[in-house]
This record gives C-alpha cells, sequence and structure tokens, in this order.
C-alpha cells in the first residue's frame, strides 16, 4: 500500500473537503482558486525568478503533484509527482499595455480566477507582469483551493523569498522522484486492499457503536443531553445568522476587485482605541462599507449574513489541505457607531467560536464529496448561508524579496463560493490590504462601492485620533474626501488607479 505521506511529509491522500474543492474546478460557480497580487520595486531577472520557483517545486512537493482519481470510488483521490511536469507551463510572463496600472493588473487577476486550473497538472501558477509604472512589476500566484488554505500557503510559499535583495546562491534541491500512477492503477490498488479496509471499517463502527452503546448504559441523561446539544450546536453554526441583503441577491459569471492600503500600525491603534482587535476593527470597517452602500442606495437594512473564516491548522499540521472552518454572523451594517460595530462583532465571533459543533461541515464532507456533481451544486447552493466573507490571513511581517525584488504589497483575492462579496485583509511587512471581490451582478454600482470601502475604513482609522490616519485607494482613485456617500444615489469616484496612489501610501 502507498504511504500515507510524501517525501515532503504532507498527505499523499486527498481528504474529503480537499476531494470537494478540487471537483468544483469543473464548474465556474464552484471553482475556487485562491491568488496573491504581489507588487515589485522593480523587475525581477526572469531566469532568477524561474529558477525561485524550480526550486520551490523541488522542496514542497505540492508544486509537483497533480491528483490521481480512481476511476471507480474504491481508493480515495492521490497527490503524485507528475512525471510529465513542465515548470513553462506554471511559470509564466506577461507584460501590460501602458500606462501599466493596478488597474490593469487587477482585471488580468479576474480573467485567471475565472478560468479553470488544468487538473491533469500540479494545481497552480505563477505569472509575472511587467510593464507597469515607475520599473514596478507584479506577481500573479494562482493556487486551487484543493492544495491548501490561504494560511497553509503562506507556509508553502515561503521557500521563493528572501529576507535580503540579494543572498547568497545555495544548492539546488534535488530532483523529485516521479510518479506514473493511472486512475485505474489506483482502482486496482484500492480493490486490492478493499477487504482490509472493510475490516477496518466495520471494527471502527462496532468500536464507536459499543462506546457510545456503554456511554448511554453508564450515563444516559448526559449522553443524549450531549447529543442534543450538539445537534442543536450544529443547526446554529450551519444557519443563517441574517436575513439576506435585497441589493445582494443576484449571481452571475461576471467579478471585479477593489481593494484599499493601510499602515498596519494605524489599523492596530484604531483597534485598541475601539476597545477591539485588528480582526474587529476589519470586520467593522467592511460592515460600516456595506452600511454605506446599502444607505446610499435607498435601502437600509441592520443586518446581513456574512461567514468568516477560522483558522483550525495547528502548528504541527502540514502545509498541504484545508484546515478551517466557518463561523456565521450577523454583521451589524446597520449599527452607525463603529466602536459598537466592533463590541457587537467581537461578541458573535467569541459565541460562534465556542460552538461544539463548529466543524459540523468537515464532518459532513466525506459524504458531499461522492455525491454526482448536479447534486453537489444544487446542494452546494442552498447551503450557502452567507451574502459576504471575510477572511484575515497574517503573511510574513518584515520585508520579503523575489528574485532580488521588495515586494511593496500583497493583495489576497478569493473564490466567490455562492456569496455575493469575498474581503480578504492582508498584513505583510508593515502594511495591510483589504480586498473586495464581489459578483458584478449583486454589487452594480462599482464605483460607489469604491468610494464607500474608503469611507467605511476612514470612519475606523479615525478611532486612533489626530492626526487621523487614512486609507489609500489602490485599484481606484479617490474623489474629493468631504464627499459623503450617505448623500448620494449612486455616483462615486471612477474606478480607474494611477501609481500617484501608491507613492501617497509610502510604497517607494
Amino acid at each position: 500500500m502507498a504511504e500515507s505521506v510524501d517525501a515532503a511529509g504532507l498527505p499523499t491522500a486527498l481528504g474529503a473537503v480537499d476531494y470537494l474543492l478540487h471537483r468544483g474546478e469543473a464548474n465556474p460557480r464552484t471553482r475556487s482558486g485562491i491568488m496573491a497580487l504581489e507588487i515589485l520595486d522593480t523587475t525581477p531577472d526572469w531566469e532568477r525568478f524561474r529558477t525561485r520557483f524550480e526550486h520551490a517545486s523541488r522542496r514542497v512537493l505540492r508544486l509537483r503533484q497533480k491528483v490521481v482519481v480512481p476511476t471507480l470510488p474504491t481508493a480515495a483521490p492521490r497527490w503524485v509527482v507528475d512525471p510529465d511536469f513542465n515548470l513553462d507551463f506554471h511559470v509564466r510572463r506577461l507584460r501590460v499595455a501602458e500606462p501599466g496600472t493596478l488597474r490593469q493588473v487587477f482585471d488580468l487577476a479576474e480573467v485567471m480566477l475565472q478560468s479553470p486550473l488544468d487538473i491533469a497538472r500540479p494545481l497552480w501558477t505563477a505569472t509575472l507582469i511587467d510593464g507597469l509604472a515607475d520599473g514596478r512589476a507584479a506577481t500573479l500566484l494562482h493556487l486551487s483551493h484543493a492544495v491548501t488554505d490561504g494560511v497553509g500557503s503562506v507556509e508553502m510559499f515561503a521557500h521563493i523569498y528572501d529576507l535580503e535583495r540579494d543572498p547568497p546562491p545555495g544548492p539546488p534541491p534535488p530532483q523529485p522522484i516521479p510518479q506514473d500512477l493511472s486512475p485505474t492503477d489506483l482502482m486496482r490498488e484500492g480493490l486490492n486492499h478493499l477487504p482490509e479496509a472493510v475490516v477496518d471499517g466495520v471494527r471502527g463502527a462496532l468500536w464507536g457503536a459499543a462506546s457510545m452503546v456503554g456511554r448511554a448504559v453508564l450515563r444516559p441523561a448526559s449522553t443524549v443531553a450531549g447529543a442534543l446539544s450538539y445537534a442543536r450546536s450544529s443547526v446554529r453554526v450551519v444557519s443563517r445568522a441574517a436575513e439576506p441583503s435585497p441589493l445582494l441577491r443576484r449571481r452571475s459569471l461576471a467579478t471585479r476587485t477593489e481593494a484599499i492600503d493601510i499602515p498596519l500600525s494605524d489599523l492596530h491603534r484604531a483597534a485598541k482605541a475601539g476597545g477591539g482587535s485588528i480582526n474587529d476593527a476589519y470586520l467593522a470597517g467592511l460592515c460600516g462599507a456595506l452600511g454605506r452602500y446599502h444607505e446610499a442606495l435607498g435601502v437600509p437594512i441592520a443586518t446581513l449574513p456574512m461567514a468568516v473564516p477560522v483558522n483550525l491548522r495547528a502548528e504541527s499540521d502540514p502545509a498541504g489541505g484545508n484546515r478551517f472552518t466557518g463561523v456565521n454572523l450577523a454583521a451589524p451594517v446597520g449599527t452607525a457607531d463603529p466602536v459598537a460595530r466592533m463590541r457587537k462583532i467581537r461578541a458573535q465571533m467569541t459565541q460562534r467560536r465556542d460552538e461544539p459543533a463548529m466543524d459540523v461541515i468537515g464532518s459532513i464532507a466525506p459524504v458531499l464529496s461522492v455525491l454526482p456533481a448536479p447534486l453537489l451544486e444544487s446542494m452546494t447552493g442552498s447551503v450557502v448561508a452567507s451574502d459576504v466573507q471575510a477572511s484575515n490571513v497574517p503573511v510574513y511581517p518584515g520585508d520579503t524579496y523575489l528574485a532580488g525584488a521588495k515586494v511593496l504589497r500583497q493583495y489576497g483575492i478569493g473564490p466567490l463560493p455562492g456569496v455575493a462579496m469575498m474581503a480578504v485583509l492582508i498584513s505583510r511587512g508593515g502594511y495591510c490590504t483589504i480586498t473586495t471581490r464581489y459578483d458584478r451582478a449583486a454589487v452594480r454600482h462599482e464605483d460607489l462601492w469604491a468610494r464607500c470601502l474608503l469611507e467605511g475604513f476612514d470612519e475606523i482609522l479615525a478611532l486612533a485620533g489626530e492626526p487621523a490616519p487614512h486609507p489609500v485607494p489602490a485599484s481606484f482613485d479617490a474623489e474629493a474626501p468631504n464627499t459623503s456617500t450617505r448623500s448620494v444615489s449612486g455616483s462615486c469616484a471612477p474606478a480607474t488607479m494611477q501609481s500617484e496612489a501608491m507613492r501617497r501610501s509610502g510604497a517607494e
């Protein structure tokens, strides 16, 4: 039987959640690609850039592995080192046309994220973008969520970065040993071990049943109470926390991304002044932006359903695979006071984190993973309980370099798993970026949303006191700072970013 872990210590079998995400790559409505957009202070040498990923793919085998699914489900799908691995398919180079703005790079990222990754190959690409203003460049790291989650990807891609611009070169890692395993081979292997698997499964089921019966006999009241408590907790975990927004209901295949930059120290001071954490301040700013958007369009609401992914990864867990669950909130978008908003968010997060059935989705994932594709898509659409998802991923605290170029900013562009908007906060190198990717059928007033996003976090940063710091638009131009979206009805700043925005944010 195959080893349970590969040479890098990563599990070879796909977990049920990972396989669900892998299957989703075939459908544009369930595609789960995640992307890091990085701004570099200069254009790195191409061969040096390419070599960084060649070496990383030797150290982190997931970057060399593809998924083999058995012809019949006699065994779990498996990660195997691709015998036909070709770095040139994964590491690419493009150039944007003049004037070379970040807006152009975000639009290119949307095309990539809406395009399927080739599931016959390792599920990632790295694209170097030349031609940005002031000699800068960008990278687009595109990764299937089946490979890992946001926190796992930070560890996985750490091998491509340096802590200085020009460190001495090290020896190349050894070449991984390719594995020529076909779906039929994997099916046969599963058949050969089927009797053993059945015996182990029956033994485990009998042991579990006996243990449950024993507990019921010895402590009948507490056993029944515990089962009922878990069942009620499961309902709370998967249930929608608030009524959905009437403005954000429509879904399509068209998406757009907007982003702002904030010095991390400014957001930390504002969070402390408001009596909360950085995550509380982030969610409160996002809620403030959403509230402004609804009010400006004449549809004020008190709450909307928001899901916040919570990391379950322990320090001993490998970088591969997904270890997260979701917390459903009644996001207080109608609460005008930002401090009160932070308190409401913090109270809900604390309560939801303590739910006994917090990881119930992971428990039912093995059943979902074997459903036929049409039924799976239907069920996925019915269980999505949020309008918005909001993720917070801390990356690297200090300066980092890629092939001799300094990373100035990183923007996280997440998937839209049936929701109207995915927001991602990335903290890296003393800055944090807040990126919102949304369905254009749900958020139809793009310029208004950009302005609301800016003002929502302007309000949070004002808690830090005088002189009040301000967020800086990254993907769009801001209108005059005294214009309030609470008095407009859809007409706001044009969403075209100029390089001056990054200069104002100190990214020289």
